[in-house]
């Protein structure tokens, strides 16, 4: 197997050898999901939010005890990679390397990481989302709650559940019943003039762009239910690669666009420059 030239792959902070792929083969990551990962927007070669991504990198291999590679030599290889791609998604996976057949973790194999350069997505479509609800439930692991590790079968199973170009994402609900997040977002509510987000310390990621409006928009984390979410006066969807997403329907719940959704927009397009792209003035 030949890698894409758009793929990098490192043992520790080293570049792996060209046609050492049994390595990757023997790999936990491979084998067991063992890992987390980063899905970056680049921008005229810069990811903008890197340091926020390289802190919930640092946070997720912490908390499945992964070594972390040097900053060094990510900074290295993320501006090697978006030389050659400088308007692009960067996705950055970390393993434990290799360590044998087994679940027992490895003491002192280095770990194994991945940085590749794909094409941007489509621009969402004009008037807003349309989402539906996903049958499939999340289960609560707080061990693994918050972090962006690579067991995402959930989310693959969820997102299997519908083929029409129609609908752009499934909004998911833990096993209590509550709303959490979409397939590949998070989700935002606005009820009475406050922008509401569902709490990540059972199931579901912290997303990046999720830490920006939590900040940016004084949100409150609340458990929500799916009459919170209908009843409301906006919804949103939001992720570091597509940034804020208006949803114009759920289900046979249809919203029209709200004055607080454009100001959300606006404000992130002053704070990334992917996103300065969108009209300042559009509602």
């Amino acid at each position: 197997m030949t890698m894409p030239s758009a793929v990098r792959v490192f043992v520790g902070d080293a570049p792996l050898e060209a046609g050492s792929d049994t390595v990757l083969a023997a790999g936990r990551g491979l084998a067991y999901g063992d890992g987390v990962f980063e899905t970056m927007r680049a921008c005229a070669g810069e990811v903008h939010w890197w340091p926020a991504h390289r802190a919930r990198l640092a946070r997720g291999a912490a908390r499945l005890g992964i070594a972390m590679p040097s900053d060094d030599a990510l900074d290295a290889a993320l501006r090697d990679l978006l030389r050659d791609h400088p308007d692009a998604v960067a996705k950055l996976v970390l393993t434990r390397g290799s360590g044998g057949r087994g679940y027992a973790p490895p003491l002192d194999a280095p770990p194994m990481w991945l940085l590749s350069a794909s094409a941007l997505p489509p621009a969402p479509r004009d008037g807003g989302l349309v989402l539906r609800w996903c049958g499939l439930r999340l289960a609560p692991q707080p061990a693994l709650a918050g972090i962006k590790h690579c067991n995402r079968l959930e989310q693959v199973l969820a997102r299997a559940e519908w083929r029409d170009a129609g609908i752009d994402e499934g909004l998911l609900r833990d096993l209590d019943g509550d709303v959490v997040c979409a397939t590949a977002a998070n989700l935002f509510v606005l009820h009475e003039g406050r922008w509401w987000t569902p709490p990540v310390e059972r199931c579901g990621v912290a997303g990046v762009c999720r830490g920006w409006a939590l900040a940016a928009l004084d949100a409150t984390e609340r458990r929500l239910t799916p009459g919170d979410v209908l009843s409301s006066q906006a919804l949103v969807l939001c992720n570091a690669v597509r940034g804020i997403l208006p949803v114009a329907r759920l289900g046979d719940r249809t919203w029209s666009p709200h004055p607080a959704v454009g100001d959300v927009r606006r404000r992130l397009a002053g704070e990334h420059p992917a996103f300065s792209v969108i009209d300042r003035g559009r509602p």
